[in-house]
């Protein structure tokens, strides 16, 4: 009888492993393959935004996602994928296919916790004009002033972006293109009239600024 209690003894941890290690070992291999999924995403956003997310100068220019806000970065991949934003490149559709909501979420904190020195290199003749625009608007053309909605160091809040350190000709591109590129948004709605509104210099103005903060 003690034998036969040492043995039981043995033996019902053993079951109870074979029952829950099964479930243990799918978790664990779940969680491997999120993260394989996740890396892969970010190695894609790497190959065109730069390993520091800093931004692209090429034949085209890839925007600065670093330090960007993360509801912003999720809303823009989201309207990727639901077709509402378009790409100019074209290439955007086949890089974010696949992206749920977790995944959003990841890519976003993650390019939201980078702080690489910002490129610069634009006109610095235009800075000061864009400066204004942005701290003042511009009145006359029914221009607010930038600052209310991406603050007065351009670092964002929530749905609206981060516009410190981006890159000069992706701003202007940006303003230039909103109504054909983001037009169909709701979110972005707000700023079509904006874009609209500004002339190829004052984008140029405000770009300029915009490229030399940190």
């Amino acid at each position: 009888m003690a034998r036969q209690h040492i043995v039981f003894a043995v033996l019902l941890p053993l079951a109870f492993l074979g029952l829950v290690c099964p479930g243990v070992v799918r978790a664990d291999a779940g969680a491997a393959h999120y993260m394989r999924g996740l890396r892969a995403k970010l190695e894609y956003c790497t190959d065109c935004h730069g390993s520091s997310g800093r931004g692209y100068r090429g034949f085209y220019v890839m925007p600065r996602l670093a330090g960007q806000t993360p509801e912003y970065i999720e809303n823009q991949l989201r309207a990727f994928l639901e077709g509402t934003r378009q790409s100019h490149t074209g290439m955007i559709m086949s890089r974010v296919h696949g992206i749920g909501p977790a995944m959003r979420s990841a890519l976003a904190d993650r390019f939201a916790d980078l702080n690489p020195r910002p490129y610069g290199r634009a006109p610095g003749r235009l800075a000061e004009r864009g400066k204004q625009i942005y701290e003042e608007g511009i009145p006359d053309a029914n221009v607010p002033a930038c600052s209310v909605c991406h603050g007065p160091e351009a670092e964002g809040q929530g749905p609206n972006p981060r516009l410190a350190g981006q890159l000069y000709a992706y701003t202007i591109e940006a303003l230039a293109n909103w109504d054909r590129e983001r037009g169909g948004a709701a979110h972005s709605k707000v700023m079509q009239p904006i874009a609209q509104s500004l002339s190829r210099s004052e984008m140029e103005a405000v770009a300029a600024y915009l490229s030399t903060l940190n």
